[in-house]
């Protein structure tokens, strides 16, 4: 493991306080979080992609990890289960907090790191662990994480995960007439390290915090952690398409807010919904 983790981890917080600041503005930008609370039954377009996977889950005790601002979250509430967000970012839930009060959906949220999740919330007491896009890349061990999750579960609790694809992450995103394989597709060491003003949402001003560190795993070491933890793979579907606009100028918009690759739709995927039940 680096040495750094410490820095590397404060400075990502610092990143995402300021994202979920940005991305909590009122007035259409952002998450566009006024639709939730005009609408009491919408849904997040993230959510929605999976309804017909997630299945039924009223009823199911629920944590939502790395929740971010809590628009996912909510979104399983409304779909019935008794939800749990946490997020290592004070703003993020915050904001979370303050847009269930204003929606009236029954949630609640803790402000801790994934990895103390089960120090936290406690053990075997979960039916479904929820992870959305773009959260594996921010921790260093994707051991340690599904560690957690399998802490986290009852026994025949179930991991419900969709995400961006390793093979969408070791992408360069210089506009081009070509994909390359530019950075680590394998889980190392050291991270990525990162420095841009800008969020993959639109937002009414640039971000402050700019520096970020992020570490790729690849799909061999997910499905082995999860089965070294003893989980089981019940599904593994990957995507032709992934809900923002990953790679600029080489894709295009379809329905359902998300978008696939033009030219080369279909070489690569670019999301996974992975589903896995504790032993």
């Amino acid at each position: 493991m680096s040495e750094n983790l410490g820095l590397h981890r404060e400075t990502n917080r610092a990143n995402w306080d300021d994202r979920a600041a940005a991305h909590a503005a009122e007035g259409g930008l952002g998450y566009g979080i006024d639709r939730f609370v005009a609408d009491r039954r919408l849904l997040s377009d993230v959510v929605e992609f999976d309804r017909e996977r997630l299945g039924d889950i009223t009823g199911l005790r629920t944590v939502h990890l790395q929740c971010h601002i809590g628009t996912d979250t909510l979104s399983l509430a409304r779909l019935g289960a008794r939800v749990t967000g946490l997020d290592f970012s004070s703003v993020a839930i915050e904001k979370a907090r303050v847009l269930v009060e204003r929606t009236g959906d029954d949630v609640d949220f803790v402000e801790s790191d994934v990895y103390a999740a089960a120090d936290v919330l406690g053990t075997g007491t979960f039916d479904l662990v929820y992870t959305g896009i773009g959260a594996l890349c921010w921790l260093p061990s994707i051991d340690r994480w599904a560690a957690t999750v399998s802490a986290l579960l009852r026994p025949g609790g179930r991991l419900f995960i969709r995400e961006g694809h390793p093979v969408l992450w070791s992408m360069n995103e210089t506009i081009d007439d070509d994909l390359h394989l530019r950075f680590p597709y394998f889980e190392q060491q050291e991270p990525l390290e990162w420095d841009s003003d800008t969020t993959y949402v639109a937002t009414d001003r640039p971000i402050v915090a700019t520096k970020t560190y992020e570490w790729n795993h690849g799909m061999g070491e997910i499905v082995t952690a999860l089965l070294d933890h003893g989980l089981r793979i019940t599904g593994l579907v990957e995507h032709r398409t992934v809900p923002w606009e990953a790679l600029p100028g080489q894709m295009v918009a379809v329905e359902g807010g998300e978008f696939r690759l033009d030219a080369l739709d279909g070489v690569a995927p670019l999301t996974y919904t992975l589903q896995a039940e504790k032993e």
